[in-house]
């Protein structure tokens, strides 16, 4: 079952649910328990008409459609204004839409990639300036061949960045996360390497002067997310993956124990669509959750939705446990992202659709799950266009204390009459009420 990018793989029909834990009943069990658990899922709200659409960066070419595989919000410069990092799997570049001044938005090429898929700016080498840390899957569509890598873009000052390749001849790789995976004082790597048929999920460990060491953890396609995060609040950093496939599972890798493999959370079917994880304090416990979408279908001709297709918390409740809500039913979900959108001092969700019955003018392509304050969400759709929104990133980018966001447009299906490239989508809504 193919792939594109970081969010592009198979999709599927069995739904979430229930406690996820390591013994008793298994993580598919008690997910397939609580199928029709809906008690997260608030009715549809009024169309959400705070976001003010606007394109940034360079336009796409006159015969070109873009493919943006990842976009991602933070002060590359240090200058208090917000940047946008944008991997451009069409053009094969990493690139740098700088705010400067505010308000005003500028892209220039960073650095030459194979197929980006998701880029990450942290301090690699300690000289104080933020280097870009790529995943390459070396070529978007699929491919058994080992053509993917790990790409470091140095920051060496004066907006000038050296390419180094830290790790390549692996399968595919959708992600790479920096964190110190060995408690050592220093930057590893966790990467998703997702291949096609063969995949697998490892670490590299910084061994100094650019030099890193691969351990892989698991030998599974379809590795979407690898991100290193505390899930059990014991000082050792995790590494947790989604792996898609005909696996549809999270796993966790312990930190504290050789980095032993624990599942926690599956769907029984293969055909489930994982599209994406992202680690928020959703309820504000101080527990990592998770929110995860289902909404792949590239693999299907044409690639369009399916109806089981949506978004998951998946909340921890300490002791390695997990409990997933359904809170949204979404065709085509991708990215979700935790912020509180309206300012009522809890957390909403955003989440972007790629995959969707576009022929159909009022597909919705980008929403909201305002959070009514019990954990329980109502849908405010806002936007049908553009399309094909696989990637989807939160920030403050106008300084006015409301949460903006940025999309990016993947068009490898058609229709093609609704493209976008970036936008930016500045919310005018009030900021953080007192």
């Amino acid at each position: 079952m193919p792939s594109t990018n970081s969010r592009v793989i198979a999709a599927g029909a069995c739904l979430l649910g229930g406690v996820l834990t390591a013994c008793g009943a298994s993580p598919r069990d008690a997910a397939d328990a609580a199928w029709g658990e809906r008690s997260s899922i608030l009715p549809e709200g009024a169309p959400a008409e705070r976001f003010e659409p606007s394109s940034v960066g360079s336009p796409p070419g006159a015969d070109e459609r873009p493919q943006i595989a990842h976009v991602d919000v933070t002060d590359l410069d240090g200058d208090g204004l917000l940047d946008i990092l944008v991997c451009d799997a069409g053009r094969g570049r990493v690139s740098w839409i700088r705010q400067a001044p505010a308000g005003t938005y500028s892209e220039h090429p960073v650095g030459d990639v194979p197929a980006p898929a998701h880029v990450e700016a942290v301090d690699l080498d300690a000289d104080g300036d933020r280097d870009l840390v790529v995943a390459s899957l070396g070529q978007l569509f699929p491919s058994n061949l080992r053509i993917g890598s790990v790409v470091v873009l140095e920051n060496l000052g004066g907006e000038r960045f050296r390419n180094r390749v830290v790790a390549d001849r692996l399968p595919r790789v959708a992600d790479a996360r920096a964190g110190d995976v060995d408690r050592d004082g220093d930057p590893d790597l966790a990467v998703a390497a997702f291949g096609y048929d063969h995949g697998e999920t490892l670490w590299l460990e910084n061994l100094g002067g650019w030099a890193f060491e691969p351990h892989v953890l698991q030998r599974l396609s379809g590795a979407i997310n690898a991100v290193i995060v505390d899930i059990d609040r014991d000082a050792a950093p995790d590494v947790v993956s989604l792996v898609s496939q005909e696996w549809e599972e999270v796993w966790a890798f312990d930190g504290s124990d050789r980095l032993d493999a624990e599942l926690i959370w599956g769907s029984t079917n293969a055909d489930f669509g994982s599209s994406w994880i992202t680690v928020t304090d959703l309820d504000g416990d101080g527990l990592a959750d998770l929110l995860h979408s289902n909404g792949d279908a590239f693999d299907y001709a044409p690639a369009n939705s399916r109806p089981w297709h949506g978004v998951q918390w998946l909340q921890n409740l300490g002791g390695r446990r997990f409990q997933a809500h359904r809170i949204a039913d979404l065709s085509g979900a991708s990215s979700p992202q935790a912020s509180d959108v309206d300012g009522d001092g809890d957390l909403d969700v955003v989440a972007a659709s790629a995959y969707n019955q576009w022929r159909d003018r009022d597909a919705r392509s980008l929403v909201w799950l305002e959070n009514d304050g019990r954990m329980r969400f109502a849908m405010r759709p806002i936007a049908v266009a553009p399309t094909h929104l696989v990637t989807l990133a939160v920030g403050d980018l106008d300084g006015n204390g409301t949460p903006d966001l940025v999309t990016g447009g993947m068009h490898i299906s058609p229709p093609y009459d609704r493209m976008s490239r970036v936008t930016v989508w500045s919310n005018r809504g009030s900021g953080p009420r007192p």
